[in-house]
């Protein structure tokens, strides 16, 4: 059971670094793709490692897609809340969090931070700038 599940998931975590490294122009070494899902709400940011800083990218649909393939392998009840997909020089890691694993007061902007701090630690991450036709919410 573990190994059909290994078997189907490899690839696709290798999946998953492909189509970041796509996203961030075809390099994957310092790629941190941060992942959140839940009753199949996807939340998720795409990092790439530039040397003195960090920068953010959106997640295409075609990693949304190969994210949700990875979270449906699992049966419902035993699925990951948090995947953090690491990449350094030719080699990933990936690291999955559960509910019971996360706690419940914080959120997702703050997980994410704080996998950000210690993946990369104090480096400034540039996100890209808002655009000039949204507005503030008051």
């Amino acid at each position: 059971m573990v190994n059909d599940k290994l078997k189907e998931l490899g690839p696709l975590y290798g999946e998953i670094g492909a189509a970041g490294a796509a996203i961030v122009g075809g390099d994957p070494d310092g790629l941190f793709i941060y992942i959140e899902i839940q009753d199949y709400s996807v939340y998720g940011a795409v990092f790439k490692d530039e040397g003195a800083q960090v920068r953010y990218f959106d997640m295409d649909d075609a990693l949304y897609e190969l994210v949700l393939d990875a979270w449906e392998v699992e049966p419902e009840g035993k699925r990951w809340l948090v995947m953090e997909h690491d990449v350094r020089g030719r080699k990933f890691e990936v690291t999955l969090l559960y509910p019971e694993q996360v706690d419940p007061k914080s959120d997702s902007m703050d997980r994410r931070q704080a996998a950000l701090d210690k993946r990369y630690g104090d480096k400034p991450v540039i996100y890209p700038p808002i655009p000039d036709h949204f507005q503030e919410l008051k």
